[in-house]
């Protein structure tokens, strides 16, 4: 596919021409091909069809005439080359394809030739360029104020080549051919000193010096009655020599002495720390030929490219590209135009294209050694046309992408900068406030803590403080500690809107997101997490994901794990707040809620088949249903996601959503438990408690009490955890739930036997038992069995403890109760360790420790080892009792329980003498 511009416009296709139908798709095709391979918005191609005044109708007449500039170009067949994006359309272009860009190549060439000294060269490529035109640009199509002064700045670049190609045809003393295209330039554009100086010198170097003479007086004429000057210096000095009859060079004038830039801004106050990268940044230069780009950070390239500028002894040449400005970036064109002008051709000698000014840029770098700065780049493709070439230049490129582009196509050296240490963020701090710093350390400390140790943050809070020098910095540090303060805090130093910059360079579909993920409730998230917030398949998100990732606005802090800054995430949250309706606000996180509640209901039933599973929240439709598919994986997600449940039990609970967050606690008990987090079990279920409470829910209220209470007896609150008991049953009897009384009747007896009351926790293991049996659950009938089993051998009658264990036993061997088991045999050790059967009771132990480390209970495998300890000491096997109760106690420091001081305790008393 070729696209021709320079003229009407046409399109060819392996050498046949492409029909375009009417003039509205021609100038939809024109306003793409001014922007190739970028978005259009949808309102510049509007203004582009109907200027000012577009019908009611535009955006549908702008799909219908989309759909066939479509067809046309793909000769019957809609053409993919003309996609619909985030805002607009875009229109693939790869290099060559427009007339536009060959033109503007071959004219840089025709100039960099005669720069040379090369004029046969420049010949052959101005001959080229201009051959490319076959009428005014666009010509026969309305032209918007955009394309007409696209037009314009091309029209301008046609009569600089002319120009530049009849100095080119003189100095190869071709001068008849100069003089005839200069006549007709001039005819065409009179006003253009130029085109008459080269006239004058064809007609003079071809020997007619009365025609010479004869165009001056003739280009005076015109330029006085038109604009009322006089001819300018170079005009009236070349008519002089002509008058005098002396040698005239085929060029005007000389090409000045190259100027050496030194646009480096000022470096930035207060630059602390940063050893590592400033090394880094060293090392890119090596012997001095230097990697093509490093991404990096302002302030930190800014200080260390003033330390190395007198390395670059042709200059330095600096540009903000704004990639993420709200104005949007800078084109890099008009980047390429500023370095060309730095470096000392004249603004009317540039070309207008990008392709042809990156071209004469590097050839200008080609035999200098020049440091270039390209700050606050967009992308690879915003920075890459401001390379330099082959050469000794170096640059470095800052920019809030990651720039995966420029490293693996260009081989630049990434850098990416993590936030400041503590030692770094306290430096700062003292350069900015002196010897409070040392005066107030905790307080400085703190500061430094809720600051995240961005650097943005610190110098914005410095600040504040620095304006309140008898204020203690123990107010500022109050007044960073509630949740969002940071970003309040930082409003007065512009963080919002700097921030915003990189939202602002966001694809619609990640600024959605992004916004969404202040839903979140952290600390860190999921693909799958994401994809429930945005209601939208995994295979959609991920790449929103990485484009987040990308601009620095997540971190993915372990494989498929994303975090986010503290900052970051009260801006989302705040931005989410402020643009998402209420109504979508709610459907998100219901979405979220659902989406952990069935994961973690099947993840549950996995760990604890045995458990009666509650019947959870009806699934949503938009949920995948994709769970876990057996008990390690279920583990492995529990462990992973732990810390995210515990935070979204209670967010679900503050928000409205009470069903989700007792149920979500009920599966979450499958791994607090098991793992002897009681602290964290405790939490959770006085959440659960009041929102089924709010919810009015007396199942949800039974079940919290139920679970709420171990919990609070394994922390040694006994009466509270019978309070919670006793409301349990009395819910679970009045809903008439037999297994419900039942659960609770059995975590009645271990109540009761942490109490020492053990004919009253009998007493209960009876009514358990017999629940149980009424409800046909036989998985609660074989623990209660062991229960019971468990009080006779603490009772001292062993033989009934392994009776009643033993029917236990064998019940939960046929079900498969793998952590029913480890309990049973625990007891049952218990029991042969006092008959002094220790062959029997250490078998038992050693069966039970695996039985709880497979089934990732790690609680009691601890209190097993510390019995299996006792067993093993009272044979006499010391070293043996040592090694396990060492086991026992990393367990339980791992869990934080006390009870690693008593295991520690025996190892002491083990070891002595």
């Amino acid at each position: 596919m070729h696209f021709a511009l320079l003229g009407p416009l046409e399109v060819s296709r392996d050498g046949g021409r492409v029909g375009l139908g009417s003039a509205k798709q021609r100038l939809l095709l024109a306003a793409l091909l001014r922007r190739p391979s970028e978005t259009v918005p949808t309102a510049a191609l509007t203004v582009a069809l109907w200027g000012d005044d577009p019908p009611a109708s535009a955006a549908a007449n702008l799909r219908t005439y989309v759909r066939g500039l479509r067809t046309a170009l793909g000769d019957g067949a809609p053409w993919d080359g003309v996609a619909r994006t985030p805002g607009g359309y875009l229109l693939r272009v790869v290099p060559g394809q427009r007339d536009v860009d060959v033109f503007e190549e071959a004219a840089a060439g025709g100039r960099r030739a005669l720069t040379l000294g090369d004029p046969a060269r420049a010949c052959e490529e101005l001959d080229r360029a201009l051959g490319l035109w076959r009428g005014a640009f666009l010509e026969g199509l309305p032209l918007s104020d955009a394309l007409d002064r696209w037009a314009g700045r091309l029209e301008e670049r046609r009569w600089n080549a002319e120009e530049d190609y009849a100095e080119a045809l003189i100095a190869e003393d071709r001068c008849p051919e100069a003089v005839l295209r200069m006549r007709g330039l001039v005819e065409r554009r009179p006003l253009r000193q130029g085109a008459w100086l080269h006239l004058m010198l064809g007609l003079f170097r071809g020997g007619d010096v009365a025609g010479a003479l004869e165009a001056h007086r003739r280009a005076r004429e015109v330029l006085v009655r038109e604009t009322g000057l006089e001819p300018g210096p170079e005009l009236d000095s070349l008519h002089r020599d002509i008058l005098r009859q002396r040698p005239v060079p085929a060029r005007a004038a000389p090409a000045p002495v190259a100027p050496r830039p030194r646009q480096l801004p000022l470096v930035t106050a207060g630059f602390v720390g940063r050893d590592a990268a400033l090394a880094a940044l060293d090392s890119s230069l090596g012997s001095g030929s230097g990697g093509p780009g490093t991404a990096a950070i302002t302030a930190l390239v800014l200080h260390w490219a003033h330390g190395v500028a007198d390395r670059f002894p042709d200059g330095q040449l600096h540009v903000n590209l704004r990639g993420y400005d709200e104005e949007g970036p800078l084109p890099a064109a008009d980047a390429l135009r500023g370095f060309i002008e730095a470096l000392g051709v004249p603004q009317a000698r540039i070309p207008s294209g990008t392709e042809a000014r990156t071209g004469l840029f590097r050839s200008l770098l080609a035999s200098r050694r020049v440091l270039v700065v390209l700050d606050n780049a967009r992308d690879s493709a915003h920075a890459r046309p401001l390379l330099p070439g082959a050469g000794e230049s170096v640059v470095v490129v800052t920019s809030r992408e990651r720039m995966h582009g420029l490293v693996t196509t260009e081989g630049a050296r990434p850098l990416t900068l993590d936030v400041l240490t503590e030692q770094e963020s306290t430096g700062l701090l003292v350069r900015r406030l002196g010897g409070r710093i040392a005066a107030e350390p905790a307080a400085a400390a703190e500061i430094v803590a809720a600051t995240g140790r961005l650097p943005l943050a610190l110098a914005v809070v410095a600040a504040r403080v620095a304006d309140h020098p008898s204020f203690s910095l123990q107010v500022f540090a109050a007044e960073l500690r509630p949740a969002g303060a940071l970003l309040h805090a930082l409003e007065d130093g512009d963080a919002r809107r700097i921030l915003s910059w990189s939202a602002l360079a966001l694809t619609d579909g990640a600024a959605r997101l992004f916004r969404l993920l202040g839903l979140h409730p952290g600390p860190d998230l999921t693909l799958d997490a994401a994809a429930a917030l945005a209601g939208a398949p995994e295979p959609a998100v991920r790449p929103l994901l990485r484009e987040l990732t990308r601009l620095h606005l997540l971190t993915e802090h372990s494989p498929g794990r994303y975090l986010f800054h503290d900052l970051l995430r009260a801006y989302a949250a705040d931005l989410v707040r402020t643009s998402e309706p209420p109504a979508e606000r709610g459907d998100a996180l219901e979405r979220l809620y659902d989406h952990f509640l069935h994961r973690a209901h099947a993840a549950a039933v996995l760990v604890q088949p045995q458990w009666p599973a509650v019947t959870p929240v009806p699934r949503l439709p938009a949920n995948s249903g994709e769970h876990v598919r057996d008990a390690d994986t279920a583990l492995a997600w529990f462990a992973a996601e732990h810390q995210v449940l515990l935070r979204t039990v209670a967010q679900a609970e503050r928000h409205g959503f009470e069903a989700y967050s007792w149920q979500l606690a009920w599966a979450l008990t499958a791994y607090l438990a098991p793992h002897g987090l009681w602290q964290d079990q405790r939490v959770v279920q006085e959440t659960a408690l009041a929102a089924a409470e709010r919810a009015g829910d007396p199942a949800g209220q039974a079940m919290a009490c139920r679970l709420l209470a171990r919990a609070e007896s394994r922390l040694g609150d006994l009466g509270a955890a019978e309070s919670r008991l006793r409301r349990s049953l009395d819910l679970y009897a009045r809903l008439g739930d037999a297994n419900g009384q039942a659960q609770t009747l059995h975590n009645y007896v271990e109540l009761c036997y942490m109490d020492g009351r053990l004919a009253e926790a009998l007493r209960h293991g009876d009514d358990a038992l017999r629940l149980y049996r009424l409800s046909g659950n036989r998985d609660g009938e074989a623990r209660t069995l062991n229960a019971i089993g468990w009080l006779h051998a603490a009772g001292g009658d062993y033989e009934r403890a392994i009776e009643s264990c033993s029917q236990a036993l064998e019940r939960q061997r046929h079900a498969g109760d793998r952590n029913g088991q480890a309990a049973t045999l625990d007891s049952l050790g218990f029991a042969y360790h006092h008959l002094a059967r220790h062959d029997r009771a250490v078998t038992s132990y050693e069966e039970a420790v695996a039985l709880f480390r497979a089934s990732a209970d790690r609680y009691h495998e601890a209190e097993t080892l510390v019995r299996l300890g006792e067993t093993l000491l009272a044979t006499g096997d010391a070293r043996r009792a040592e090694d396990v109760w060492r086991r026992a106690a990393v367990i339980f420091d791992a869990l934080g329980d006390p009870e690693a001081d008593s295991v520690r305790e025996r190892l002491a008393l083990v070891r002595e003498p």
